[in-house]
């Protein structure tokens, strides 16, 4: 641990503090995202491993409080086919990282998110999805699994079609934080044994303070936005989740 405290600098500190506290900010106000907030700011000073590590436990804290704020409106009929259809995915994603490009999934993806972020950003009404009912969700879950696993993109696909099925904003988070705290905590479950030593866990240790900020500021923007403007902010941080991945 000392070897690990004497590696920190100023720099580095700070560029862990501000990951923490943007991607926190954005799951407080938003829900979702802070795994491409976070990861975009860690990985110009982090290895990927550990800058995975890192996102990985963070979400799981954040998720899982938000998760306990929102306890009285979380509605579990609609949420458990997400989660069904997400166990079933999440493994095949990750069984599928050895045979996939990630460079063409990350820009695929990130071009496919732009697009519909600006979309949703600018469109006076957004499309409604009111057929498929409890199957159509589970084919999401499922599908934004297989995501989950194969990069930590899982609560892309939920979010997207919560929209679509036009659900409130309480809705939108009781079924996609939950959802995204699953993937999360399974993929830390299979990484935490090969990759977390000392050093990580001080620089999670550090980030908390910030962590803790962001999600409150969060949380006092969320309480501000009305259902028109958290579609606004839902679509901007799908446009900037795409635009981090395209470049």
């Amino acid at each position: 641990m000392s070897a690990a405290l004497g590696a920190l600098t100023l720099k580095l500190l700070g560029v862990l503090w501000l990951g923490a506290f943007l991607g926190a900010l954005a799951i407080g106000g938003a829900g979702f995202a802070f795994a491409l907030v976070a990861s975009s700011i860690w990985l110009h000073a982090l290895p990927p491993l550990q800058t995975a590590v890192l996102v990985l436990a963070s979400g799981v804290c954040l998720h899982l409080f938000s998760i306990w704020l929102m306890r009285r409106t979380l509605e579990p009929g609609r949420l458990w086919p997400f989660l069904i259809g997400g166990a079933v995915g999440i493994p095949i994603g990750i069984s599928l990282l050895a045979l996939s490009d990630p460079g063409v999934l990350k820009h695929g993806l990130g071009f496919f998110l732009l697009a519909y972020g600006l979309f949703a950003l600018f469109a006076p009404r957004l499309p409604h999805v009111p057929h498929g009912g409890r199957l159509a969700d589970g084919i999401v879950g499922f599908l934004g699994g297989i995501l989950g696993g194969l990069g930590g993109f899982s609560g892309v696909l939920p979010t997207i079609w919560a929209q679509l099925r036009g659900w409130s904003k309480e809705t939108i988070r009781g079924v996609c934080q939950p959802f995204i705290f699953l993937a999360q905590l399974t993929s830390l479950a299979l990484l935490g044994g090969i990759a977390v030593d000392s050093a990580s866990v001080l620089m999670f240790a550090l980030t908390i303070p910030a962590l803790a900020t962001g999600s409150w500021v969060g949380w006092l923007i969320y309480g501000r936005l009305d259902e028109r403007r958290f579609r606004q902010a839902l679509a901007a941080l799908l446009a900037l989740s795409g635009l981090v991945l395209v470049l």
